[in-house]
């Protein structure tokens, strides 16, 4: 489901064609583009764009053209014709025209029709929806229905749908080359995560329509539970709200929102799909109770902005970004996600009583947002943290 442009030319007006798209070539750069074989020829010769081919429009290119018209991906039409010395075997234009009036399709049949077409191309936002199909517990196409009707009448939106072979971050690299306006990002917190690790220091927005189990990332930015979460998601991304958020590097990857060792990357780890499909957000909860009786302390040696600190931790949080559901994350009371710095909470509990008790008052913590006065949270700022 990507946004299309065709075209078509007679023999004449191949060349005044191609040179019209190279003088666009930014705004067609962002855009599928699919051509009659000597027309799409014409084109990545002139302009270096890449131009799906289908057959000669002599020979029937035309018609295959016009199937893309009917399957209503196709945003606009370049059919300059030749009224005067047009060859008999050259592609009528009236079988376009009629599909194109009847699927209301933008058609340019000269070249003063194709430069305006051009101009308001290039007003019209371009965004990437990288799309999760198997977030959540929803009903994905529904999903997807909603957001394409909610965008797709004010941008012009490209849909990418993850697959086991297609990762969100490769899909997103691959959408970033065509330079958008903006990438959005719908799905878990995983999958925002990779669309992110794509989009940091792009100077592409990113958007995020949120349809995970936790949706923590989302929680943390404000864009959290509604009636209608799909609608108030596409809303704000509509508004053209942005806000400047950190990014933290985790080895060799971007982070922009948490890391943990201990006690909640074993609970992440239990909560696996099947859980999660089962439970929901419970899933978490239950997986999180089951560690508690398994959690043991260990040794660890912390370099914090060059200071070198050793503790017996059940469990440490690094945090870029977390939202107050995100317990182990609030020690400091906040987890700022535009303050250039690092949470770093180290929790010291020896015992389950222990433990529930620092996650009652680190939840205290995270609702007064002041810092937690318990002796077994340690709670620290700082920009580079090496564990």
């Amino acid at each position: 489901m990507t946004a299309t442009i065709a075209f078509i030319a007679h023999d004449n007006q191949k060349t005044d064609l191609a040179n019209l798209v190279d003088r666009y070539k930014s705004v067609f750069s962002r855009y599928h583009l699919i051509a009659t074989e000597s027309t799409g020829d014409f084109i990545e010769q002139t302009t270096g764009l890449n131009v799906e081919k289908v057959l000669p429009g002599t020979i029937g290119g035309d018609t295959q053209i016009a199937a893309r018209l009917i399957s209503g991906n196709v945003l606009a039409v370049f059919f300059p014709v030749d009224p005067l010395y047009a060859k008999s075997d050259e592609p009528p234009l009236q079988p376009i025209l009629r599909l194109c009036f009847l699927y209301n399709i933008p058609l340019a049949t000269n070249l003063a029709t194709g430069e305006a077409i051009a101009v308001s191309l290039a007003r019209t936002t371009v965004a990437h929806l990288i799309f999760n199909p198997v977030s959540g517990k929803g009903n994905s196409e529904e999903d997807l229905e909603a957001i394409e009707s909610i965008l797709g009448s004010q941008m012009h939106l490209h849909v990418h749908l993850t697959t086991p072979e297609n990762s969100a971050q490769e899909l997103a690299k691959k959408a970033i080359a065509r330079k958008p306006d903006l990438i959005i990002a719908s799905g878990g917190d995983g999958t925002v995560s990779a669309v992110a690790e794509a989009v940091v220091n792009t100077d592409i927005p990113l958007g995020i329509v949120p349809r995970g189990t936790a949706n923590a990332f989302a929680a943390a930015l404000g864009i959290g539970p509604a009636i209608t979460p799909i609608r108030s998601a596409c809303e704000i991304i509509l508004a053209g709200k942005t806000r400047l958020v950190d990014a933290a590097r985790c080895g060799d990857r971007p982070m922009v929102l948490l890391a943990g060792i201990g006690y909640e990357a074993e609970t992440v780890e239990k909560a696996d799909r099947e859980a999660k499909n089962r439970w929901g957000a419970l899933a978490y909860i239950m997986a999180g109770w089951q560690q508690l009786d398994e959690q043991q302390l260990f040794e660890v040696e912390i370099d914090i902005d060059g200071t070198l600190k050793q503790f017996q931790a059940g469990a440490i949080t690094i945090a870029n970004a977390a939202p107050p559901t995100s317990i182990l994350a609030q020690g400091m009371g906040e987890a700022s996600f535009n303050d250039g710095l690092l949470e770093v909470i180290i929790l010291t509990s020896s015992n389950k009583r222990q433990a529930i008790a620092t996650m009652i008052s680190m939840l205290g913590a995270a609702l007064l947002k002041s810092p937690s006065q318990r002796e077994d949270v340690i709670g620290l700022r700082a920009r580079r943290v090496q564990v």
